[in-house]
């Protein structure tokens, strides 16, 4: 629909010069095209030209501006799509998506439709999960544009959300049939992939195997194909065909464990006598493989366990495999077997010392570094069932003979932690690290064990080796997203009782998460073009769970409890307390502490004269950077954060996804319960009560708020 206000020819054409500006971001002389056209009297309040000034104004940064120039462009056309356009573009750049999409909605009323609108507004429907709306949208795009591949696929994959599997399985079967095929195409191959997945969600597992062996020479991806026609013949009770398909599987790749699984559950072993064939079968297949040897000490016991892990642990042992006890550390749950595999160790130990051999009667002696990863092995063993005297008496003995060996003083750094000495462990794992200053692993694990032991500036100067040059480590860790230094970083803090600090870095990383959840824009058209349909499914599932993740939870953890802390001790009392306790202080005790804190001025001073020389050395490039894509996140201040008003809003924000992705949880309930009383909210109270009897009710902790809540009871 044609503006309201139309243009004159001249100033039509700069108009769609400030279009083509805004699409090439050339926004300086965007604005200065829409200054021509306002510096006309008779359109000085040109609605579009005004609402498009205010969207360049906003990619340099000036928001307020923008904001301004867009609404008055808006009072002066309500009835442009360009206009209300422009805000819904405004409003999805600060985030605020709800708004962004009434917006739109009101631009379609004028041009209902406009290709863009309707695409900007899927991808805001899509990314705010209005799975209704978005079948509806892309129902008008596929009636405006019937050839587009990506407004079929688009249309499909909405009832598929929406669980129509049926609606989504006849129009990508329309859309199948206008295809022309090629040799080996990988987008047609994905197609026909996607619809099995989606008869296979439906149910409907005959159907899915007809349809994949039907099209399977147009499959490309012949894994896959293979993989799905087992999983199908299993669920369809065809277990001869499944178990012929699993074992064609191990012959492409015998060391994977899902395989094996399979080929058991086809072939419906029960016993472990039984289970045992095919993995003695596999052996003689595959010799070399370690999959089948390991699989079988799973559910083996007895003599048989002991034969088979004597075999086993021999091979490890000889061979100086590094990981060997990683690989049987799921076995220590079983206390039988975590005695037999001590026994063999320790004669092991005693034959090798004596005879060089594993056993008396074996002729074959062994290499030295035998006995070493041995003691290796006995260390580690020790460590896991909490032995840590003996664990360090057998890591000595590999070290004094062997002392350049990294993984020996690993090994080491691991016992000290798990006994409780932050400090020795972190002066193993910096020796572990000055051995071989260029290997990453090492050089992470130092770092987190400096920060277990509140070296934080150490921990950043021992990361620096691996970050960019000319970038300190901090912030560069930051802009990767390193969520496990910041997580450390945050749990070292608090241990110190710097609750700003503490909080930057949670709060950091519940931007990486929003972030991660941003990002999902790229990927709602890319995937369309590109046909990565079951991958773009997976990512939508797994965006709609991501707090679930360990390192969000780890995080909202230790804010929650800071702000509770803040609320109950704010930092306005304990500094008047630290104030009083001066007085108490004798005059050499009080110049020293003077001089102390007038060190830490000057060294912050010349930090901050520092971050202020680089902020005027980098103000071209963020300037550069600045575009519409999000809004410019506010600098966190450890300051303003530790003595924010109302700490326990805080941390309702973090609480409020554990709540929802970490039910099963017994902490996140007693979290919930200990800020809600603070609150003084009884229903949130007695669910958060509900909600922990189902998760652990025997929880000490957990015990302690139920005997506070009945309490609270009594006494109303």
């Amino acid at each position: 629909m044609p503006s309201s206000n139309p243009l004159p020819p001249k100033e039509n054409n700069l108009f769609k010069r400030v279009l083509r500006c805004y699409e090439q971001k050339q926004y300086k002389n965007g604005l200065k095209f829409s200054k021509q056209i306002l510096s006309n009297p008779k359109l000085s309040e040109h609605g579009e030209t005004l609402a498009m000034k205010g969207l360049t104004l906003n990619c340099l940064g000036k928001k307020t501006e923008a904001y301004d120039f867009v609404r008055r462009g808006l009072r002066n056309d309500l009835r442009s799509h360009v206009c209300w356009h422009v805000y819904g573009l405004l409003q999805r750049s600060d985030r605020k998506y709800d708004e962004a999409i009434k917006c739109y909605r009101n631009a379609l009323k004028w041009d209902k439709d406009n290709l863009q609108i309707l695409r900007d507004l899927s991808l805001l429907q899509i990314q705010m999960r209005d799975i209704e709306g978005y079948r509806d949208t892309r129902h008008q795009l596929l009636i405006l544009r019937p050839v587009q591949r990506a407004s079929w696929i688009g249309y499909a994959m909405a009832y598929h959300l929406l669980q129509d599997y049926e609606m989504a399985m006849k129009i990508l079967e329309e859309f199948r049939k206008t295809q022309n095929v090629k040799q080996f195409d990988y987008e047609h191959s994905e197609l026909l992939l996607y619809q099995n997945l989606v008869l296979q969600e439906a149910g409907l597992h005959q159907e899915a195997l007809d349809h994949i062996n039907q099209y399977s020479e147009q499959i490309v991806d012949k894994l896959e194909l293979e993989e799905t026609k087992a999983r199908l013949h299993c669920k369809l009770g065809q277990d001869a065909k499944a178990a012929e398909i699993y074992k064609e599987l191990l012959k492409r790749n015998n060391e994977n464990w899902f395989y094996y699984e399979g080929l058991e559950k086809a072939l419906h072993l029960l016993q472990p006598e039984d289970r045992i064939t095919i993995y003695e079968e596999a052996k003689k297949e595959f010799p070399r493989a370690s999959a089948p040897k390991r699989l079988v000490l799973n559910f083996t016991l007895g003599d048989t366990f002991r034969e088979l892990m004597d075999e086993y642990l021999q091979r490890g042992l000889k061979k100086g495999v590094p990981p060997l006890f990683i690989t049987l550390r799921s076995l220590y749950s079983d206390p039988e077997k975590v005695r037999i595999i001590e026994e063999l160790l320790l004669g092991y130990e005693m034959s090798l010392k004596l005879n060089e051999t594993f056993k008396e009667t074996d002729e074959d002696k062994e290499t030295p570094t035998t006995l070493l990863w041995t003691y290796f092995f006995i260390a580690q063993h020790f460590d896991q069932i909490g032995q840590a005297k003996k664990a360090l008496e057998y890591i000595q003995k590999p070290i004094q003979s062997t002392p350049t060996l990294v993984e020996l003083y690993v090994v080491q750094g691991r016992i000290y932690k798990n006994a409780g000495d932050m400090k020795l462990a972190m002066n193993s794992l910096d020796e572990a690290q000055s051995l071989d200053t260029a290997d990453r692993y090492v050089n992470s694990k130092c770092a987190k064990y400096m920060l277990r032991a509140n070296m934080i500036k150490e921990a950043e100067d021992m990361c620096a080796k691996f970050t960019r040059e000319g970038v300190s480590a901090v912030d560069n860790l930051k802009e990767m997203q390193c969520m496990w230094f910041e997580t450390e970083c945050a749990a070292a803090y608090r241990r110190l009782g710097r609750w700003g600090s503490a909080l930057k870095k949670c709060h950091e990383i519940d931007r990486h998460f929003t972030e991660i959840i941003e990002d999902q824009f790229d990927f709602h058209t890319y995937c369309m073009r590109k046909m990565t349909l079951r991958a773009y499914v997976k990512l939508l599932r797994l965006e709609d769970v991501l707090r679930s993740h360990p390192f969000f939870y780890e995080a909202a953890k230790i804010a929650i409890e800071i702000y509770i802390h803040l609320h109950d001790h704010p930092l306005s009392d304990s500094d008047a307390n630290q104030q009083v306790d001066t007085e108490n202080l004798t005059p050499s005790e009080l110049k020293k502490l003077k001089n102390k804190q007038r060190k830490a001025q000057k060294k912050a001073a010349i930090e901050k004269q520092k971050e202020k020389d680089k902020a005027k050395q980098d103000v071209k490039t963020k300037n550069k950077e600045e575009e519409v894509d999000g809004p410019k996140e506010e600098e966190l201040d450890a300051d303003k954060l530790a003595r924010v008003e109302n700490p326990l809003e805080q941390a309702v924000h973090f609480l409020s996804p554990l709540q929802d992705f970490a039910k099963d949880r017994i902490e996140v309930h007693v979290l919930a319960y200990n800020v809600y009383s603070r609150q003084g909210k009884l229903l949130l109270m007695l669910r958060s009560i509900k909600q922990g009897c189902v998760a652990d009710r025997n929880d000490p902790k957990f015990h302690e708020c139920l005997v506070r809540f009945l309490k609270t009871g009594l006494l109303l």
